[in-house]
């Protein structure tokens, strides 16, 4: 069974995402609460609706959840744009598309603490999950989404996520979606 690398090593940043220092994947997800960078895309399809991905049993954050089409951590030394293209090549493989900022915010789980860099596009091509790093996706209506928050169906951040930024509708005002 594959396993996350305890020994990856991320940007220590303060809350406006300034690198303070180093830390490693163990100590980020440790409980010790150092606040490190991830980056979020948030993939729409004109007629299926909000991809989102299965995150597999292995993983140390959450696993069997369904989450963000496509989240990773920003490796040290890497760009929010690197980490973010990176992230998609490797779990949905994605090569093109054209990234929307939305929004950064910080969230605080039991075991750790992230700035949450928060982008959106909307692709209308087949979508190819990574074998290795998912266990599939597939599209949600919104209403779907709606009817399974708070039955343990989705990972907590996404549920935060999407009451902070999906719900009241800044991708929707971003991409132009109806």
């Amino acid at each position: 069974m594959k396993k996350d690398n305890s020994n990856e090593c991320f940007p220590h940043v303060d809350e406006s995402g300034n690198v303070i220092g180093r830390i490693s994947r163990g100590e980020a997800h440790n409980g010790s609460k150092l606040l490190h960078q991830v980056v979020h895309l948030h993939v729409f399809n004109r007629s299926k609706g909000l991809y989102l991905q299965k995150r597999p049993e292995w993983k140390d954050i959450q696993p069997g959840k369904w989450d963000t089409a496509c989240g990773g951590h920003v490796d040290y030394g890497e760009t929010i744009d690197e980490a973010l293209r990176r992230e998609v090549s490797e779990e949905l493989g994605i090569k093109q598309f054209t990234p929307v900022f939305i929004k950064s915010y910080v969230f605080e789980s039991l075991v750790e603490k992230e700035l949450v860099n928060v982008f959106c596009t909307i692709y209308d091509e087949p979508i190819h999950p990574s074998t290795e790093e998912l266990d599939g996706g597939r599209y949600w209506s919104v209403n779907e989404i709606v009817e399974n928050i708070g039955n343990s169906v989705f990972t907590p951040n996404f549920e935060n996520e999407f009451a902070k930024v999906l719900q009241k509708g800044l991708i929707f005002d971003k991409l132009d979606i109806k």
